[in-house]
């Protein structure tokens, strides 16, 4: 099964969700910006997730750092560039 990750980066916590190819979440937790414990949460699934997600905020540069030395493969989302969020930033 693969796994698709997405972080919503905040300035002192991350929501992080996994979703299978069917859009199911299978992961979601609040978690404090540690890269330890954001890494730890997402250990039990690191053979299955494909990539990561997390949006381009101030300070996504630690976050994607850690993801990318653990082995893996970040993404950076453009929020002002979503549809969803256009004309907010």
């Amino acid at each position: 099964m693969k796994l698709y990750g997405g972080i919503d980066l905040h300035s002192n916590n991350s929501v992080v969700a996994l979703l299978d190819d069917e859009d199911r979440v299978v992961y979601r937790k609040r978690l404090a910006n540690d890269a330890a414990l954001v890494l730890e949460s997402l250990a039990p699934y690191r053979e299955a997730i494909t990539g990561l997600v997390v949006e381009s905020t101030y300070n996504w540069y630690w976050l994607v750092d850690a993801l990318m030395d653990a082995g893996y493969q970040g993404h950076l989302a453009n929020t002002a560039a979503i549809v969803q969020y256009s004309g907010l930033k």
